[in-house]
């Protein structure tokens, strides 16, 4: 039997978050498979109100748990480790990764009450890690957490380079710089590369990429000419942009407070694993409240509008003693992430009617991205020269633009979506198959599938409201009194101005006391029918479909 090399995404194509890829190499349905990355994404109320966290469906990896050698962690971004405390006990592998993530989800799996003692920490390249067909190597790349890392994965089939999230940036500020000299030593190594699997989320942003080091002037002389307290949000993980920002409120003369949970743990851990050096001094939260508020800054968390980070409890009056007063600026250092829009939209209105002069990253002056534009793609599709090109991260528009760009380089390509198995063994990438796909809900301390209809009934519920039905039966199959309605999320009253809860109760009423005997006597027809009654009369009183909920109790004869 042949062997053959696969690629396989079960989240992060198609989307930009939730990453999870797979590949393999082997005989057709046997091969050996690792994994790369157990990331979530994050719920909103239109699609997904209730729910935690959202991540990648593994009951294929499920299905071939006895097949995964490994699992390999590229950098500590939630969008890549944070399922790991709530899948990992589904797979069990080994998992590979560098000391700084490590450590992050050393701290989650901890939190969920798991030992840690599943993670190998692994130096970067030249050293490699052997599983099953594979070595893999740690390449260090620029990006906006430390430590970020790309892989190269070898195998019977060539060399694959999987880049995670990476820029270009000599000058990160913190942790290592996008080195191009070790990039040629890769692709001109050996056969040279086979698959390239990129990251596309900034494929349709035109100008180079800029780097952290330059933001370093231009806040630090924001924050010098302002007057009132400074607040500035960004996000916890990018712990550059944390040290600029300090040391931007120290060299103005203020004193530095880390407000949110993440935040400063965020900064204790890079400091542990020795990533992050020279940090400035911070004071306490109880110690700002006595601060001066023209000799303070405050660096918080919830640049996405979270609604119980820093940011949002500050535009909603105080947290932890301290409030926003007129004349005070608050400075978002980050990019709204789409579909975060709202909420965001909705905090700056709220300093801003407090009197707060709210300021954005105006542009690229106060933030850059962390992933590379579109000229830097195409510099490394140029460093690597692929004989494949895979586009991943990115929702499917980014996908097509980055293979449309792929091929007019002559480069094969394929855009792979969530699900898709590509067969990567011959010179350009084929379709083999197409896998289940879905999503896993934490919803509370429980993981529910996305099909499983919790989320979907809720979601109806929402839109529609609820109606409880009560009625009693006696021992002679007759009802005893009248049904009794309760209304959840709907009007007291319908247009014809009477009270909606009897209007139900007494249409329901009527209908008992002449319902015939074999619907009384059978429980599925007589929920269906005063479910029927409920959902008509709501519909010509208020124009809804409630959700109906019908309880029948049968008293029983001695």
């Amino acid at each position: 039997m042949s062997e053959r090399l696969i690629y396989l995404p079960l989240g992060g194509a198609g989307e930009v978050g939730m990453n999870a890829y797979v590949y393999g190499y082997g005989p057709e349905g046997k091969e050996r498979l690792i994994v790369v990355d157990l990331g979530v994404t994050f719920p909103d109320m239109d699609g997904s109100p209730g729910v935690d966290l959202i991540m990648a469906d593994t009951a294929w990896l499920e299905a071939n748990v006895n097949r995964i050698d490994a699992i390999f962690l590229t950098h500590g971004h939630e969008d890549h480790i944070g399922a790991m405390p709530h899948l990992w006990p589904k797979l069990r592998a080994p998992v590979f990764t560098r000391r700084f993530t490590a450590a992050l989800v050393a701290i989650k799996m901890e939190e969920a009450g798991m030992a840690s003692d599943m993670i190998r920490v692994v130096e970067p390249r030249p050293k490699a890690v052997d599983v099953g067909p594979f070595r893999v190597q740690f390449v260090p790349v620029s990006h906006s957490i430390p430590e970020s890392s790309a892989l190269i994965i070898d195998t019977p089939a060539g060399r694959i380079v999987h880049t995670g999230d990476f820029k270009l940036d000599g000058n990160p500020v913190v942790g290592e710089p996008f080195d191009p000299l070790e990039w040629h030593e890769i692709a001109n190594e050996g056969a040279g590369i086979k698959v390239l699997c990129c990251d596309s989320t900034n494929v349709f942003t035109h100008n180079p990429g800029r780097s952290e080091s330059t933001l370093v002037a231009p806040l630090r002389d924001f924050i010098a000419s302002q007057k009132g307290m400074v607040v500035a949000t960004t996000f916890a993980s990018n712990v550059a942009r944390l040290k600029t920002l300090a040391e931007a409120g120290r060299a103005a003369g203020r004193s530095v407070c880390l407000l949110g949970r993440a935040m400063r743990k965020m900064v204790q851990v890079a400091e542990e694993a020795n990533v992050l050096k020279g940090f400035p001094g911070t004071i306490q939260p109880e110690d700002a409240v006595d601060v001066p508020r023209d000799s303070l800054m405050l660096i918080v968390t919830g640049s996405q509008g979270e609604r119980r980070a820093a940011t949002a409890q500050l535009s909603r009056g105080k947290y932890l003693g301290l409030s926003m007063k007129e004349g005070d600026t608050f400075l978002f250092s980050s990019k709204v992430i789409p579909g975060n829009e709202r909420g965001v939209i909705r905090i700056m209105n709220a300093f801003s009617e407090m009197g707060v002069d709210v300021v954005d990253d105006r542009g690229g002056l106060y933030h850059v991205s962390g992933h590379a534009n579109r000229p830097d793609l195409e510099a490394v599709h140029d460093l690597l020269r692929p004989q494949i090109l895979i586009p991943m991260h990115g929702e499917h528009r980014h996908l097509r633009e980055h293979a449309k760009i792929a091929l007019s380089k002559g480069i094969a390509t394929e855009v792979a979506t969530n699900g898709t198995m590509l067969d990567l063994t011959g010179p350009a990438p084929k379709v083999v198959e197409y896998i289940e796909t879905g999503r896993f809900y934490l919803d509370g301390t429980v993981l529910i599938g996305a099909l499983d209809g919790v989320v979907r009934e809720r979601i109806r519920m929402a839109l529609n409201g609820h109606v409880l039905i009560t009625v009693i039966i006696d021992e002679d199959d007759v009802p005893l009194g009248d049904a009794w309605v309760e209304l959840m999320g709907l009007p007291e009253r319908g247009k014809s101005g009477g009270d909606m809860m009897k209007i139900i109760e007494d249409e329901l009423s009527a209908f008992l006391e002449t319902a015939p005997e074999k619907i009384v006597r059978d429980d599925d027809k007589l929920d269906e029918a005063l479910r029927r009654i409920a959902r008509q009369v709501a519909m010509e009183e208020i124009g809804k479909k409630p959700e109906v909920t019908v309880v029948v109790s049968r008293l029983m004869a001695d």
